[in-house]
């Protein structure tokens, strides 16, 4: 079979260390242990010694037991190579290179942090790193110790346990690697951009078998474009090391730690998802001295592998993390009801805090194999997880007074002067327990056809406990679930760079999914609730081109959410609603030639409430999600080291909310570089983004708003431009 075919059931070790310099290959965490030189054949398929621009060709995570060339489901992953060349920071910005994915404003007063939806579907508590559940909300700023980003689209509970309807996120962290560097970064641009980073790995010589010490560190500060009153700051350090304890056996030691100290930014009020009239994109409606975004992160990782033969392999992760995250904010909610024109009063949470822990401790332990059976090629993971998370909140405010006193709209204070005092509200503490069991098989029944299995049961308790301060209410709520979910897909291979599949795919949203992100989800009437039910059919096909360097894929596909949570006019809930998300996917990534690069992505979504007891919501298409959706990134090299590149984005209109007509404006954001290598130590890159500077909502609360309280919304970034340096020693 021809080399342009890119079909190993598992990555073997020695492609990493063949492939160390390109960081695509660092992000796959499967090994195998087998002696090759630059290809390996594996049933008569060859694995090339070097990954395609762009292309990346194995998950990070284990349970993907075929390449994601067979892998019968949407997968797009940004590597490190987009994300460098695009210095893309925050997690947000990352993810702006793929179609079907917006984000929403706010969690409820809490404070902004990412809001993520994935094909018209909340993807918030779907986070994972390195494929372990990763769910707290808050802002995931910076990206100096991620390798890759993937994004799995459609109902796959089998891979991450409970939510995970439009899809889930995996980031793959930086880890040490079998070779010696050291690459020191420097940035300045406008709007204070400033940043130092340094990436050195360090093989251990002497220290067990492939040993090594990877370290990641990094300094930033900035106001945001466009936004000049918000300013971002923070520093983080990753150390990693990897012993190797035989050729068959590694440990992998990991520690992340981040201290980010934001000004929160609610965005500017708005109705029906425009901004009022008259306000300008720039306005600051909070109070800086009193708003606040303090966040500490930390996370402990071991890793270990073990080879028990060629063919079989155990792997245990293990973490703990924990996020404290205390913010004050002051909403960009407006009442002007009663006022002149151009006057306002503050509405909504005003010097609001919400002061959270967040824990979590997680270990899955996976036994990874091939075999035959029956005449049949298997590529197989069995395993469990369990996790225990912890959200501990106290809320409070600092009882402004804003009694005689209303505002310039077009010109807001931006400070408080007026009397407070901190005063504590209530106490929230929620536990998750989860405890699953999973089992993955890829099947090769012929050298044409394959079949993709996989399964998971899970089980859920949930515990709630609330206490009101002024007036000692307590509360107290728990919740179990018990789901199992499945997922099936048959891969024809019509030719050696041809894939033609079709997969199902379920999914289930228990009412404690958001029980230890947002501390919500679970009260008295939605405790006894069942799982919300998602399903999906996919139809799909990818293609390989000029010796696998370029990859094109297309799907079509459907999602329904077949009993959604409503809330009715008593308060009660009821799983009464039906929502129906259908469409189609297409992606090129990788060469066109040796010298132009691209990652383009286009997504139709056609979404609808097919049942509801609202009747407003009835037919209406699903909030904040775009029928249009495209994202281009393409590179170019030039003679004498040149580089040029360029970006665009495109969103189409879309509703604010679920239940009426209010329009978010369609935009288009171009961004750009060039870049030069000056020698083998020293790059210079400089980007500009949004080059027409173009004023558009990237971020909305779906709620149109009214005079009493208007809604608001959050603008991307405006025109930037950003001077960096690599060094590499």
């Amino acid at each position: 079979m021809p080399a342009s075919i890119v079909s190993s059931k598992k990555q073997p070790r020695s492609l990493l260390v063949t492939a160390v310099g390109i960081a695509l290959a660092s992000a796959s965490h499967i090994s195998v242990a087998q002696e090759s030189t630059s290809a390996v054949e594996l049933d008569s398929q060859t694995v090339v010694g070097e990954t395609p621009a762009y292309r990346s060709t194995h998950s990070v995570s284990v349970k993907n037991t075929a390449p994601l060339f067979d892998t019968p489901q949407t997968i797009q992953v940004i590597p490190a190579e987009v994300i460098k060349e695009q210095q893309a920071l925050s997690l947000r910005q990352v993810l702006s290179n793929v179609s079907g994915i917006t984000f929403n404003a706010g969690e409820g007063g809490g404070g902004s942090g990412d809001s993520i939806n994935i094909r018209g579907f909340s993807a918030n508590a779907n986070m994972q790193i390195d494929g372990l559940r990763d769910s707290t909300q808050t802002n995931r700023t910076d990206t100096f110790n991620i390798e890759a980003v993937e994004v799995i689209k459609g109902p796959n509970s089998v891979f991450g346990g409970s939510g995970t309807t439009g899809g889930s996120i995996n980031q793959a962290s930086k880890a040490p690697k079998q070779r010696n560097f050291a690459e020191l970064g420097a940035s300045l641009g406008t709007d204070g951009y400033h940043r130092m980073t340094l990436d050195a790995n360090q093989r251990l010589e002497g220290v067990g078998t492939g040993s090594a010490f990877r370290l990641n560190l990094m300094a930033h500060e900035n106001d945001v474009p466009g936004r000049d009153d918000i300013d971002r700051k923070r520093w983080g350090i990753a150390p990693s090391v990897l012993f190797g304890l035989s050729d068959a056996t590694r440990l992998t030691l990991s520690y992340f730690h981040q201290v980010d100290d934001n000004l929160p930014d609610y965005g500017v009020p708005a109705r029906d998802g425009k901004k009022l009239s008259g306000v300008s994109r720039d306005d600051y409606f909070g109070f800086r001295n009193f708003d606040k975004e303090e966040i500490t992160s930390d996370a402990f990782t071991v890793k270990f592998e073990h080879d028990i033969s060629d063919t079989l392999q155990v792997q245990n992760l293990t973490r703990y993390s924990r996020i404290d995250r205390d913010t004050v904010i002051s909403a960009a909610h407006v009442n002007v009801t009663g006022l002149p024109p151009g006057r306002y009063k503050p509405a909504g949470p005003q010097g609001y805090g919400r002061d959270v822990e967040s824990q979590m401790w997680i270990n899955q332990l996976s036994l990874i194999g091939e075999n035959k059976l029956l005449g049949m090629q298997h590529s197989w993971v069995a395993g469990g997880e369990i996790s225990r998370e912890t959200y501990e909140r106290e809320a409070y405010n600092h009882a402004f007074d804003f009694t005689g006193i209303d505002y310039d709209l077009y010109n807001p204070p931006g400070y408080y002067a007026g009397p407070a005092q901190r005063t504590s509200l209530d106490n929230t503490e929620t536990h998750l327990t989860n405890k699953a069991v999973y089992a993955f098989d890829t099947i090769s029944l012929t050298p044409q056809w394959d079949i993709n299995l996989g399964l998971r049961y899970d089980w859920l308790n949930g515990d709630y406990e609330k206490t009101t301060v002024n007036t000692g209410k307590y509360e107290k709520y728990r919740t179990e679930d018990k789901k199992l979910s499945g997922r099936a897909g048959l891969v024809y291979k019509p030719a050696d760079n041809g894939r033609i599949y079709v997969a199902y795919g379920t999914s289930f949203n228990p009412s404690a999914e958001f029980l230890t992100s947002m501390g919500s989800g679970v009260s008295n009437a939605t405790a006894d609730l069942s799982s919300e039910k998602n399903r999906t059919l996919e139809l799909g096909t990818k293609w390989t081109f000029f010796n696998s360097a370029l990859e094109l894929d297309g799907a079509i596909f459907r999602v329904e959410k077949t009993n959604a949570r409503e809330q009715l006019a008593d308060g009660s809930y009821r799983l009464a609603g039906e929502q129906r998300v259908q469409g189609v996917e297409l992606a090129a990534t990788g060469k066109v030639t040796d010298d132009w690069k691209v990652y383009a992505n286009y997504t139709y979504l056609s979404s609808e409430t097919t049942k509801s007891n609202d009747a407003k919501k009835k037919g209406q298409a699903l909030a904040n999600t775009p029928p249009h959706s495209f994202n281009l990134w393409t590179t170019y090299d030039l003679p004498q080291g040149w580089q040029v590149g360029y970006g665009s984005r495109y969103v189409s209109q879309r509703n604010v909310t679920s239940a009426d007509s209010a329009k978010l404006a369609e935009y288009w954001v171009h961004n750009a570089l060039v870049a030069y290598q000056v020698n083998d130590q020293l790059n210079v890159q400089l980007n500009m983004n949004n080059i027409f500077d173009k004023d558009y909502v990237e971020r909305v609360r779906q709620n149109a708003g009214a005079d009493s309280r208007s809604s608001a919304v959050e603008f991307g970034d405006g025109r930037n431009v950003i001077l960096s340096t690599t060094y590499k020693f």
